[in-house]
């Protein structure tokens, strides 16, 4: 049976995420989380309807009413959700491939579950799918409706042209890479309500081509596009819309780690980085934190997903948070990573400095050579680093303080991320490759 990774559920859509799986979780999910209301919406895949079908089933049958918002962004969900104090629901597998789908739950008012909230909700799902039956079944009126909303999701999209405040984006010319996903209805209209001269790709989605050689996942027709407009700045999002990966002017990729810097920069220079300290996880680049000290930021280090981000954003009053992958989080606009507000905010930056963007990111931090592998296994081990500590800490102390080793499973697919940082590419790769080769060797036992 699926488990919550760092991201919700994800796994083959029908095969491993099925109707029959989806019902049941929107059964646990009323239970565990409350709510009269529950709000959804979703990417657009081919299972998501499917998927959809089942999940509202699963939640009416709980007694809980269901607001469809239709294919909007996870973070639109996440801030309706906020605006109302109410839970949703997103039906997307992010990155991944069309074939794939998951579903990513949030508690009332828009905020991600906590592991508690994940087990306790695992817990009254294993519970249903064993056929325990809940102990008052609902029946006649108490059973919920189901209507189809979105009114709120033009809240939103003011939203983000809101938060720009002072600054506008005219005269700035920008490619937007929709990856046929989820911002392919929304993102050209608002940056061009911001004022910048858009050029949109990508944004015609027929439920199979999310994500397929296009996006976030593959930046290589954004980056020559920007070259051969002479754009000022591409963005390219994932299928759900909650990070972007930025292209400059000369068709370099600025990823998260550049863009975090970027704009912890720019907010600290403003009076507007609360504590003076950025959030991010432990897969950011070594070469990020030396640029963070040499601002004068402090830099909290979390796990591998951008929940656990939002959890030490939210304990210590931080502004500003995210991960490499390009998940980005501004504390005081939004309650989850947001791909088109990371995006105008960047342009923003970008419009009001005499620089371009490939001069700000070079400037912003000095990336050290970083390799990363994913060693597909059978099934996800969180034994792994214990395992392998052995080999683990002999190529830690070869590197000594200016490389870093980190083996971890992936939280949504069955992979090993196996990332070495080093001063030099060839001992990074030469580390690398041992460390893959221990995996392989661990994975065939």
């Amino acid at each position: 049976m699926l488990r919550f990774g760092t991201d919700g559920v994800r796994g083959i859509a029908n095969t491993e995420l099925t109707p029959e799986y989806t019902l049941a979780l929107g059964r646990a999910a009323a239970r565990v989380l409350g709510g009269e209301r529950w709000l959804i919406g979703r990417d657009p895949r081919r299972s998501g309807s499917m998927l959809e079908a089942a999940l509202v089933a699963g939640l009416t049958a709980e007694g809980v009413d269901v607001e469809l918002l239709g294919v909007v962004p996870t973070p639109a969900v996440a801030y309706v959700a906020g605006l109302h104090r109410e839970p949703g629901a997103v039906i997307s597998a992010s990155h991944n491939p069309f074939g794939d789908n998951g579903i990513k739950l949030f508690a009332s008012g828009g905020t991600k579950l906590d592991d508690g909230t994940q087990h306790r909700l695992e817990a009254v799902l294993d519970a249903i799918i064993a056929g325990v039956p809940p102990v008052a079944p609902t029946v006649g009126h108490g059973v919920g409706s189901t209507r189809f909303g979105g009114d709120d999701v033009a809240s939103y999209l003011d939203h983000l042209v809101d938060a720009l405040g002072s600054r506008r984006l005219d005269g700035l010319s920008v490619v937007l890479d929709c990856g046929h996903g989820a911002a392919s209805g929304f993102a050209g209209d608002v940056f061009g309500r911001a004022g910048a001269d858009v050029t949109v790709l990508h944004a015609e989605p027929d439920g199979v081509n999310i994500n397929d050689g296009v996006g976030s996942t593959d930046t290589s027709v954004l980056q020559a596009k920007v070259v051969d407009l002479g754009a000022d700045i591409g963005l390219a999002f994932d299928g759900d819309a909650d990070r972007v990966i930025a292209v400059d002017e000369r068709g370099e990729v600025v990823d998260g780690d550049k863009v975090i810097a970027l704009c912890a920069t720019d907010l600290k220079t403003r009076g507007e980085l609360a504590n003076d300290t950025v959030v991010v996880t432990v897969m950011s680049n070594l070469g990020f934190r030396l640029a963070m000290a040499e601002a004068g930021i402090e830099v909290v280090v979390t796990p591998v997903g951008d929940r656990y981000v939002l959890e030490e954003m939210a304990a210590g009053g931080h502004a500003l948070g995210g991960e490499q992958s390009g998940h980005v989080v501004f504390g005081r606009l939004a309650s989850t990573g947001d791909g088109m507000l990371t995006g105008l905010l960047l342009a923003g930056l970008v419009h009001d400095s005499t620089e371009p963007l490939g001069v700000l990111a070079d400037r912003a931090m000095t990336r050290l050579p970083q390799v990363l592998h994913n060693v597909r296994v059978a099934e996800r081990d969180p034994e792994i680093v214990g395992a392998l500590a052995e080999p683990i800490a002999r190529i830690e102390q070869r590197l000594g303080r200016t490389g870093r080793v980190l083996v971890r499973p992936s939280g949504t697919e069955p992979l090993i991320r196996v990332m070495v940082e080093a001063a030099d590419v060839a001992e990074a790769e030469r580390a690398a490759a041992e460390l893959v080769a221990a995996v392989e060797q661990h994975a065939a036992r």
